[in-house]
């Protein structure tokens, strides 16, 4: 097993559809796809499920898979090369670094798909979509995108919405169901290796679509991890 990740490590630094840490690429993702197509994210993208699945759909826009295992990486990136997906690309990076490599509205849309939902209280500020996090993606959006999440967390759904009414951003999406309705978007539809683990034993995806339209005030941080305490308490 030691021996596959080293050589999946060494795999990616050939691929040309992955970048690893980067320099002086934010303002420049044009040049690297040779087209101004919009640009959209998945977060955390693990195996590269949803990147791959969203750029099979849409041959007119640039997808980006970000997370910081290279390993997982490998998987999407190499299927991606395979099926000559050329607007499908992979960003090794940490979330917390986004802003080095994209610029002010450089990015259309963001989609966060079955990430670890954090349960512990203590682990609030780690979660994909607290306003720590919010406000990095905040900068890198363009006035009119939105930030997408699926997941089979009821926490992490529960948690999400509370942010949104807290911080009084527009909640666009509100689904607490997705397969419930057979007339869903293909989007929607794509699986990621996650998804179809059913960590969360629920048997039930959640997915919202919000935009942050509001700034999101420090202050506010404190009464959100109040609100949650609260909740457990309670």
């Amino acid at each position: 097993m030691a021996q596959k990740k080293l050589q999946r490590f060494a795999d990616i630094k050939e691929f040309a559809n992955v970048l690893e840490y980067p320099q002086d690429i934010a303002g420049k993702w044009h040049t690297f796809f040779h087209n101004h197509h919009p640009i959209i994210l998945e977060l955390a993208c693990g195996k590269g499920e949803y990147t791959v699945g969203l750029a099979r759909l849409h041959n007119d826009i640039n997808y980006i898979g970000v997370d910081i295992k290279g390993n997982r990486i490998w998987r999407g990136a190499k299927t991606a090369l395979d099926e000559g997906l050329n607007n499908a690309a992979f960003l090794r990076t940490s979330i917390e670094q986004l802003g080095d490599y994209f610029l002010g509205g450089e990015v259309n849309e963001i989609w966060i798909t079955f990430p670890d939902p954090q349960l512990r209280a203590s682990k609030q500020k780690k979660r994909l979509t607290h306003p720590r996090f919010l406000r990095i993606y905040q900068h890198i959006l363009k006035a009119t995108g939105v930030v997408h999440l699926k997941t089979d967390s009821p926490h992490l759904y529960t948690f999400t919405k509370q942010v949104i009414q807290l911080y009084n951003l527009e909640l666009l999406v509100d689904n607490d169901n997705v397969y419930a309705n057979e007339n869903i978007a293909p989007e929607l539809r794509i699986q990621t290796h996650y998804e179809k683990m059913d960590i969360a034993k629920s048997n039930t995806i959640h997915y919202l679509q919000f935009a942050i339209s509001q700034p999101l005030p420090l202050e506010k941080d404190e009464q959100l991890k109040l609100l949650e305490r609260e909740a457990i308490a309670g």
